[in-house]
């Protein structure tokens, strides 16, 4: 929701959103054909899952060659298939006496164990230190070890000043050595430095991995086909559903017919898709992907142009949640109504029995995000700008994360546990730090671009106004708070172990927003900057 500044009187809002810029290109598009037949695809990827395994066991107690095969996987975005080796693996990197001396062995380690929720000390990096506490000038001549000490900083916890440090070391002597460094080690820094590698979404990033995979000294053959093979197998799959998913969002529009609203059916799927995109999570895909759909309808509507009294009325529906209160709802609005009803049956019949509950969090969320907006409309309306802490309790809601959280849970089978929808519903650290990050940055974004003209204040103005600082102050303090709650959500890690999974689904879609509002760009509203992403996606397979 992009925010801003209020005005002493109430203005006409005017829709301005770039029409989609795919229409039904989705709908009507047909793949080349596969270079081999899927089926033929599908068996040598088993026979390769086969050897892979095999070379699970094979490498015994060699804890370096554990560690680079597991970080590997996930680099390649096969580690989805070796779920259980690559948890066995990590659990006995955690017992062994690791004892190396290399400083991208030593980050490695210290990655690895704090991404799967195992607490290792920064004391760790106290060997490449002086007696000042300082690094030594002997690591400045180590780019594959300062690029693997950067990214590992990145797990950062509160009250780690030393790791802050280390970013910024690293960081300093990666960016004036950058224009030296050969292929492929070049361009992993330079990715880093635009996105440290914990921030990033793997999909979004494992199409680079796989062109540098083999200039890498000890690359695997069958890992690399393994890699091309699958993200081949997904990219037909995704398009199989995107197909059908186009023709549900189109129709879905066309029903409603509220044109004030951003059209982002594909966009919608895609930024689902970032977050699930294994094959086993097709039903949890889908579901997020249409929750994304009927939120930005609600966000759209409060935002650009529902009166203060039509906004009542439809929260007044929304919070009954029954078909009688479609008569409180002026007409404009009756058909999104049904429709929105009408998906969450949708939702909930294609459950099975044991996980219809879950709808009813789903549920609760979307009301609660609807009485946010709400709170949110009666201050656009009254020209009021919260202070800080207000505007900030009310947006950790409207940010729509605990939403999302919980509906990115509703698909995942087993993986989704009562206990999960609990802690996801409470938004809390990791939730509660995922609100924060997307907030911030999607208020700095419209702040930025002068977006926030028509809309309520944001939380720039909220600061502005309560601490009296400029613009440019406010910022830079709005993004330390958006740097320590990425701290928050690393420590959900180690507090909540028993639901390691759920966790990092959530920090999971914290990274989508760092994705989408990177460098104060919205690539959700103006979409055609990411039209290209799309097309490396869903159009453009790897040659095999």
């Amino acid at each position: 929701m992009a925010s801003s500044s209020a005005t002493t009187a109430t203005p006409q809002r005017v829709c301005s959103f770039e029409p989609s810029p795919w229409k039904d290109f989705f709908v009507q598009y047909e793949p080349e054909p596969l270079q081999i037949a899927e089926e033929c695809m599908r068996v040598k990827a088993d026979k390769l899952k086969v050897d892979i395994r095999m070379l699970f066991q094979t490498l015994g107690s060699a804890v370096e060659e554990k560690m680079t095969l597991c970080d590997t996987l996930r680099h390649l975005g096969i580690d989805h298939l070796f779920e259980d080796e690559i948890n066995m693996a990590i659990n006995e990197i955690h017992k062994s006496d690791f004892k190396s001396g290399s400083l991208h062995e030593v980050a490695l380690h210290f990655r690895l164990l704090r991404e799967h929720g195992h607490w290792v000390s920064p004391d760790v990096f106290n060997k490449f230190k002086g007696i000042d506490g300082s690094f030594t000038n002997d690591i400045i001549n180590e780019p594959r070890g300062l690029l693997s000490l950067y990214n590992a900083a990145y797990l950062s916890v509160h009250a780690e000043p030393e790791l802050d440090e280390s970013i910024s070391l690293a960081k300093y002597h990666l960016e004036l050595m950058r224009g030296n460094l050969k292929y492929p080690l070049s361009e992993q820094v330079k990715r880093s430095l635009e996105i440290p590698y914990p921030r990033t979404l793997k999909r979004i990033d494992v199409k680079s991995y796989i062109a540098e995979y083999n200039q890498e000294e000890a690359w695997n053959p069958s890992v690399l086909e393994l890699a091309k093979l699958d993200f081949n197998l997904l990219q037909y799959l995704h398009q199989r559903e995107l197909k059908e998913f186009c023709r549900w969002g189109n129709d879905l529009y066309e029903e409603i017919d509220l044109n004030y609203s951003r059209n982002r059916i594909v966009e919608c799927y895609f930024w689902s898709h970032t977050v699930h995109y294994e094959q086993q999570y097709g039903q949890a895909r889908i579901v997020l992907a249409k929750i994304f759909v009927i939120a930005t309808l609600l966000d759209d509507t409060f935002d650009m142009h529902a009166t203060l009294e039509e906004g009542r009325q439809l929260n007044e529906a929304i919070q009954r949640w029954d078909e009688s209160a479609i008569l409180l709802l002026p007409n404009y609005l009756k058909k999104y109504y049904v429709r929105l009803m009408k998906t969450f049956t949708e939702i909930e019949d294609e459950l099975k029995l044991d996980y219809k509950y879950r709808v009813a969090y789903c549920r609760e969320a979307f009301q609660t995000l609807c009485k946010h907006y709400q709170q949110e409309s009666e201050w656009f309306h009254s020209s009021y700008i919260p202070s800080f802490e207000d505007h900030q309790k009310n947006a950790l809601m409207s940010s729509g994360i605990p939403l999302l959280s919980v509906s990115s849970l509703v698909g995942m089978g087993d993986k989704a546990t009562k206990e999960a929808f609990k802690w996801a519903i409470g938004c809390t650290d990791a939730v509660k730090a995922c609100s924060i990050v997307g907030r911030l940055m999607n208020d700095m974004t419209a702040f930025k671009h002068g977006k926030n003209k028509m809309d309520v204040a944001c939380s720039v103005d909220s600061y502005i106004k309560q601490y009296h600082v400029t613009s440019e102050v406010a910022m830079t303090m709005l993004d330390h708070v958006v740097q320590d709650a990425w701290k928050t959500s690393n420590q959900a890690r180690f507090d909540h172990r028993a639901l390691l999974p759920q966790v990092n689904q959530v920090i999971s879609i914290t990274k989508s927003m760092a994705f989408m509002y990177h460098h104060k760009r919205d690539l959700y509203t103006f979409s055609r900057m990411i039209q290209e992403k799309i097309r490396q996606q869903f159009i453009q397979p790897i040659s095999l």
